[in-house]
């Protein structure tokens, strides 16, 4: 069966988006969040059925005018032909997207009304917020490419999106009294689906932020974001430019967000992009040109972030990424118009860039003032010790830093200690990642002092640095004292083992707010797990994911971490996997969370658990080749470990 509306009558005429809000489930039709109509999806019939959410008014609008007359409505839908059904484009005049309704035949003649499409019922509008609700809640194509939202965040968004989306379309449609409400409707799907795809790529929001009221992290309206990043990783000419960049052009116009991103510009199209740019230049507050020269020679790459840059320059944008871009020193100093010009941001993402020692220097240089930054990000560069000097010394200037990463650059011990003093002075902050990097020992403690500088942390991220024992207890004391309210918690892969544990035991007991904690890839063995779980077993009842995968643990071990968890309300996810527990065990720790508030569904997988492994025996401990042996000890210790808590 068609849509309630009839085939168009022309290429001129209001396309009705029938993928809008991702109704469309097809992960291959990536056009659809684009704002192109849904006429070549494969799943065609899944689409049809979930455009008619928005058609939802169309029906009680028909059911409530019947009734009237004493009898049901039906609306009248359109039969197509099998092969004219694939190429039927959903889309209709604003004559054919009025439904009809008739009341229950009497005789032989059907009464038929027209009926306005706007505005749309509340049962409708919910139904248009749960749909959005799961489609950033749910794994996605977009959200693997981006991010994927916790349903709380999502619904929150989702309110947000429908009723800003909502207001607008109202508004057009008080523009247009006599019309029958279809360009309304047709921009309320359309201004959905943009700024769904704008949340997913600004990612969930800090847990901090989680906290705050709605009205401190508005949505930006949606006629004042321009984003060309949706469709296919394609070059870009001059004409098609012109055409993608139109909305610019328009007097008037409000655009205040740009993103440019997954589209490559060579010399033409960013010659005509910069002309346009600078004429809007004054009223954007939000830049994103990542990964917007990619497959481009060095030398035409070049050449086009000076057009940008010179097109954006004395623009005063809070946010700027120009992210995914190799940049180097070169790409570095060919943004130097627009750098030097910006003295009012407050997020600046250079990640994945190719930042050398040389383009660290040149970032330091060019940037005025950093005093107003809240996110610096860093992540995945080749900055090494050398470069980590000069981003100290952006970071010593960005006293109001909230969210810091500086993850996976290759910074050794004397960058990180350098990097370390230099966080001292960011006393706001509520997310620091610094995971997958070469610190060791002297930057653990120099970090641990700095930990004592930050009260408002929520997130911390310290996989990966080479902080063993040491280091480890060092930061645990610090966070003791500092960061009782944190929420995450990764420490994984630093060599820590059961020596370390009565410290982290100590740490983890005053945080009674944590969420996530990850202690993967360390060696804990069944010793330090039981002092660990016996430390998250009272409170902690907002813990939702605990994960000790690859710590040599067994038997005991595993028991421990199924007992402190099973009766936590929020908790969703255990991961014991990459150890050595014995298949009876394993059966333990499913009959403890069985027995428990929790069912099996939160313990992880277990396909790299090796049963007949035993963990090797430490230079400097005794233990029992025979794990079965030291259980009964180990049982024991249960009982009489305490973790003691500040007053």
């Amino acid at each position: 069966m068609a849509l309630v509306q009839p085939p168009c009558e022309g290429e001129g005429r209001a396309r009705m988006r029938c993928c809008a809000a991702g109704m469309c489930e097809d992960e291959t039709h990536v056009q659809a969040l684009g704002g192109r109509c849904c006429c070549s999806c494969r799943a065609r019939e899944k689409a049809e059925a979930r455009a008619l959410l928005l058609w939802g008014c169309a029906r009680e609008m028909a059911a409530g005018r019947a009734a009237l007359l004493g009898g049901p409505a039906v609306l009248v839908v359109v039969p197509a032909k099998e092969g004219a059904e694939r190429r039927r484009r959903c889309c209709g005049t604003r004559r054919a997207t009025r439904a009809e309704a008739k009341p229950a035949q009497r005789g032989s003649k059907a009464m038929t009304f027209s009926i306005k499409l706007w505005p749309p019922s509340e049962s409708t509008r919910i139904m248009l917020v749960e749909r959005i609700t799961k489609n950033l809640s749910s794994e996605s194509i977009f959200s693997r490419k981006y991010s994927l939202l916790g349903k709380q965040e999502a619904h929150e968004n989702a309110k947000r999106i429908e009723e800003l989306c909502f207001a607008s379309a109202d508004e057009h449609f008080k523009r247009e009294p006599d019309g029958d409400g279809s360009s309304a409707v047709h921009l309320y799907a359309r201004e959905t689906s943009k700024m769904m795809l704008v949340v997913l790529k600004k990612g969930p929001r800090i847990s901090a932020e989680l906290e705050a009221p709605v009205a401190d992290t508005p949505l930006a309206p949606a006629d004042t974001v321009l984003d060309i990043s949706g469709g296919k990783r394609t070059f870009i000419e001059a004409d098609e430019a012109k055409e993608l960049l139109s909305p610019l052009t328009k007097p008037g116009n409000s655009y205040k967000r740009i993103c440019f991103s997954n589209r490559s510009f060579g010399i033409d199209a960013a010659n005509v992009a910069g002309r346009i740019l600078e004429s809007v230049k004054n009223q954007l507050t939000e830049v994103d040109i990542s990964d917007f020269v990619a497959g481009r020679p060095e030398d035409e790459a070049l050449d086009v972030m000076h057009i940008f840059s010179k097109a954006l320059e004395g623009s005063v944008l809070r946010y700027l990424n120009i992210s995914d871009n190799d940049l180097g020193e070169k790409g570095v100093r060919a943004f130097s118009e627009l750098l030097k010009s910006q003295e009012s941001l407050e997020e600046f993402y250079v990640m994945n860039d190719g930042i050398s020692e040389e383009a660290a220097k040149a970032l330091s240089e060019l940037i005025p003032s950093t005093e107003k930054l809240k996110i610096l990000h860093f992540h995945n560069n080749m900055t090494g010790d050398e470069g980590a000097m000069y981003i100290a010394e952006m970071v010593k200037r960005s006293p109001n830093l909230e969210s810091f990463r500086s993850s996976a650059t290759r910074i050794g011990s004397d960058g990180g200690v350098a990097l370390s003093e230099a966080l001292g002075r960011c006393t706001r902050l509520k997310k620091l990642d610094l995971r997958d990097n070469l610190f060791g020992v002297d930057a653990g403690l120099a970090l641990s002092k700095t930990l004592l500088k930050l009260p408002d942390l929520v997130e911390l991220y310290l996989s990966d640095l080479n902080l063993e024992n040491k280091g480890t207890k060092a930061i645990a004391v610090a966070l003791k004292q500092s960061a009782p309210q944190l929420e995450v918690l990764e420490i994984a892969g630093n060599e820590i083992n059961d020596k370390a544990a009565p410290a982290l035991a100590e740490c983890l007991a005053a945080m009674q707010s944590l969420k996530k904690l990850t202690l993967a890839e360390n060696e804990l063995k069944d010793d330090g797990a039981v002092i660990i779980a016996k430390s998250l077993e009272d409170g902690h009842t907002n813990l939702k994911e605990l994960d000790v995968s690859t710590n040599m643990l067994q038997r005991v071990g595993a028991r421990c971490f199924a007992r402190a968890v099973t009766n936590k309300p929020a908790f969703v996810q255990l991961n014991i996997n990459g150890n050595f527990i014995s298949d009876e065990g394993i059966d333990e720790v499913k009959e403890i969370l069985k027995a428990g508030k929790k069912s099996l569904d939160v313990l992880g997988s277990l396909d790299e658990n090796d049963p007949d492994r035993e963990p090797d025996d430490g230079d400097d401990e005794e233990e029992d080749e025979d794990a079965e042996d030291n259980e009964d000890e180990l049982d024991s210790k249960l009982q009489s470990v305490k973790v003691e808590q500040d007053d």
